[in-house]
């Protein structure tokens, strides 16, 4: 049986299990389980853990994949490896300071005493920028560092930017980014592969889906071609004739970030009774 880890708690959980429900895999208990739970359906067992456990145990070979952050991953640096970016739970890693104080690039680092957990991420980023800072490690609370006179900086996780602002803080610098990730170990599977393999199948088809609708629309006849270059699906659209003669019924697939950009090119070549719908999974 393939094992993932997963978060226990946090802003990891729900999303993770959210996927899965996605994937068609029903998990016993689902948020409710504790410890450990496993699906009714799919040849998966789920262990629920610390996030900064979860590379360990992936290493371990007590799970044999794990969902968690990046910004995890890279801190813990262990001898696993990224399977999949999941594309949820972005967010930026960066240096903060003092609302007031003037910040002219990040040679204004060097020499400077900067609070983070973590270390070596931060170590990393500031020796490819040749910057020379003092990094001062702290379990949490790290926006209250140059309050209380422990760093001049910090370098945390920022989503918002509310956290630093509340503090008296503001984001100057962004040195990585990070978002969640599916890792595994680097020993080979056996026989879990095949599971492995199927588990990517399904959250490919739910990642593929998830940012286009599938758009339905007529059309005259004569805007077709010029509506298909704008619209051009996964191969190309659908298009039906209408009773009415002269229009059709154009079927399409299209981004949600390309909607209201060209929303206004199809009104304008006479698209009428525009419609849009979700996509649960997308399989190419």
């Amino acid at each position: 049986m393939l094992t993932l880890a997963v978060q226990k708690s946090g802003r990891l959980t729900k999303k993770t299990l959210k996927l899965l429900d996605e994937c068609d895999i029903n998990l016993q208990n689902g948020e409710k389980a504790k410890l450990k739970t496993r699906a009714d359906n799919f040849d998966l067992e789920i262990l629920f853990m610390r996030d900064d456990d979860i590379p360990e145990v992936v290493y371990d070979e007590i799970a044999d994949i794990g969902v968690v952050g990046e910004n995890v991953f890279l801190e813990k640096n262990r001898d696993v490896k990224i399977i999949k970016k999941l594309g949820f739970a972005r967010c930026r890693l960066s240096i903060g300071i003092p609302k007031d104080q003037e910040y002219n690039g990040i040679q204004d680092l060097d020499g400077k005493k900067i609070a983070t957990s973590y270390p070596e991420i931060l170590k990393s980023e500031l020796t490819r920028r040749n910057i020379n800072a003092e990094i001062h490690e702290v379990s949490g609370s790290v926006e209250i560092a140059p309050g209380i006179e422990l760093a001049d900086a910090v370098f945390d996780i920022v989503s918002t930017g509310s956290t630093l602002r509340s503090n008296g803080l503001k984001e100057v610098e962004t040195l990585s980014r990070s978002e969640a990730v599916l890792i595994g170990r680097k020993t080979p599977l056996g026989k879990d592969q095949k599971t492995l393999d199927e588990l990517l199948f399904r959250i490919n088809a739910v990642m593929k889906a998830s940012n286009r609708k599938y758009i339905l629309l007529n059309a005259p006849n004569e805007s077709i071609e010029e509506i298909c270059n704008i619209l051009p699906g996964m191969k190309s659209p659908t298009v039906m004739p209408l009773a009415e003669k002269g229009w059709s019924s154009i079927h399409s697939v299209i981004s949600e970030d390309d909607f209201w950009k060209n929303i206004k090119k199809l009104k304008e070549l006479g698209a009428e009774g525009v419609l849009t719908f979700p996509i649960e999974k997308m399989i190419l």
